[in-house]
């Protein structure tokens, strides 16, 4: 619920606020004020997020043999510091790690995350979990907005832009969307303005519904969790089909970079091709 205020300011301050303003992005005067406002009070993106990366990483194999995924490198630090790194330019130091496979190396390497100016705590799975699973077995720590991200992707969003969309959308969740030439390899979004349809898994690329496709970086509100079956769960398969039936999906395209670490290949074009996040 909004309220209605009266502020008297300087009338330089406020033509500095009307110049942000362009009728899209910051609709208006009352507009640009009030997203001011929240990056002040550091209201602007959530305050918590999670890295999945309980996964085995078999398509990587031999590296994963020895090394978790978490720990492969890229350009001089691991995978995982890379999500670090987005998370800190927008101030985002409260982060959580959904551990399995090989924990206890991921947990000596990061210890309590202080050493990366983060504070890190961990949901270890016994069993795998999938993507949704661990979330369930943390819910005691995600009591407010938080973010989600598979932790074998190298990734640059604006998640300040990302979480107004969410926020204005009304959305339980809000799925990051990549633009890929060639589609039909993946779950392609089927949208109707912003609010998701439907993914259409892996059509032929001349009837895929659009080229947006997951990129693996979500936020959510906790109702979410209470969507979530126990035991192993996927967020794709279980999750946000219900979501989008009740009209609370959303998908925000973005132009960033975007790569896939998934395996071998992919891998070696991230190497050469990702710019580290200044």
């Amino acid at each position: 619920m909004k309220e209605r205020v009266t502020l008297t300011l300087d009338s330089n301050i406020l033509k500095k606020i009307d110049s942000g303003v362009n009728g899209f992005k910051i609709k208006n005067r009352s507009h640009a004020v009030e997203l001011l406002i929240m990056k002040a009070l550091g209201a602007n993106v959530p305050r918590k997020a999670v890295i999945l990366a309980g996964g085995k990483g078999t398509r990587l194999r031999p590296i994963t043999y020895e090394i978790p995924k978490a720990l492969i490198p890229v350009h001089g630090k691991t995978l995982t510091e890379h999500l670090f790194d987005l998370f800190k330019k927008y101030d985002i130091k409260d982060i959580i790690m959904a551990v399995g496979h090989m924990k206890e190396k991921i947990e000596e390497h990061f210890a309590d995350g202080s050493r990366f100016g983060i504070k890190l705590n961990y949901i270890e799975e016994n069993e795998p979990l999938g993507t949704a699973g661990p979330l369930k077995l943390g819910k005691n720590m995600l009591t407010e907005s938080f973010i989600v991200s598979n932790g074998d992707e190298l990734k640059d969003i604006n998640i300040e832009e990302m979480y107004q969309l969410h926020k204005e959308s009304n959305a339980l969740a809000t799925i990051a969307l990549t633009t890929v030439e060639d589609p039909s390899k993946y779950g392609v979004a089927r949208l109707s303005g912003s609010k998701i349809l439907e993914f259409v898994e892996k059509p032929k690329k001349e009837e895929a519904p659009s080229k947006l496709i997951n990129s693996g970086f979500y936020i959510m509100e906790p109702e979410v969790i209470d969507l979530i079956p126990k035991g192993f769960a996927m967020l794709e398969k279980d999750v946000f089909p219900k979501l989008a039936k009740m009209g609370k999906l959303f998908g925000y395209p973005f132009s960033g970079q975007w790569f896939d670490t998934g395996n071998i290949e992919r891998y070696e074009k991230a190497l050469k091709e990702w710019k580290d996040i200044k």
